[in-house]
């Protein structure tokens, strides 16, 4: 009768190792094209995200030239080629950081121009579309108020300097925006809000002569 041949243990993990390995030799060699396509597919997504990241920079850089040359058009009195210039950036770079300072130029352009209804378009348009700037945010409510205070929409002018305000805390332009706010509530009458406005004004720059105008304006129109 012939004995049992007894394995030890390192023979039997020697073998299951062995075992595994021609398993997974078989399995590379039955799905070889499934492991191959993935491979390239890992690198041409690798491929894709430098190409959009490189692409990206050099968007960036043609936008940033763009932009600086519009400002010069803007700065030497060259408005429509400046505007034109800012619309291109919009056009063509939209989804750059360029993108939302030509926005508000042009609202600022438009602005200065007279040309309110498309600067009302792009004020709106940098409102609804960037978030992340505060101080533009602010100045793009005092354009939309400086236009309505313009148009005689005395209310609503009003409001949007206590947007601007309260837009930027504590910003370079707050105390203006306080004063057209003040004014704006005098000129229908709403003294009440007025002095509302005045009081933040007091207590946040005291010293400032946006204040003394306002207590002037207040004590002008507002039975002291």
């Amino acid at each position: 009768m012939q004995s049992k041949v007894k394995l030890t243990k390192r023979q039997i993990k020697e073998d299951k190792f062995t075992t595994t390995m021609l398993t997974v030799k078989q399995r590379l060699l039955d799905n070889w094209q499934y492991y191959v396509s993935g491979v390239v597919i890992v690198a041409l997504v690798i491929s894709a995200t430098v190409y959009y990241i490189n692409d990206l920079g050099s968007k960036q850089d043609e936008a940033a030239g763009r932009f600086s040359r519009a400002m010069l058009d803007y700065r030497t009195g060259d408005n429509e080629i400046a505007v034109l210039g800012f619309s291109q950036i919009l056009e063509e770079f939209g989804g750059t950081e360029v993108a939302e300072q030509a926005t508000y130029q042009l609202g600022e352009i438009n602005l200065a121009d007279r040309n309110y209804d498309e600067a009302v378009r792009h004020f709106e348009m940098f409102l609804a579309n960037y978030h992340d700037n505060p101080l533009s945010r602010a100045a793009s409510l005092a354009g939309l108020a400086v236009i309505s205070e313009d148009r005689g929409e005395f209310s609503q002018a009003a409001a949007y300097y206590v947007r601007a305000s309260e837009e930027h805390p504590g910003g370079p332009m707050q105390a203006d925006y306080e004063l057209g706010a003040i004014r704006n509530y005098l000129e229908v009458g709403d003294t009440e809000s007025a002095r509302d406005r005045l009081k933040i004004l007091e207590e946040k720059h005291e010293s400032s002569p946006y204040t003394q105008r306002a207590i002037l304006l207040l004590a002008e129109k507002g039975n002291g």
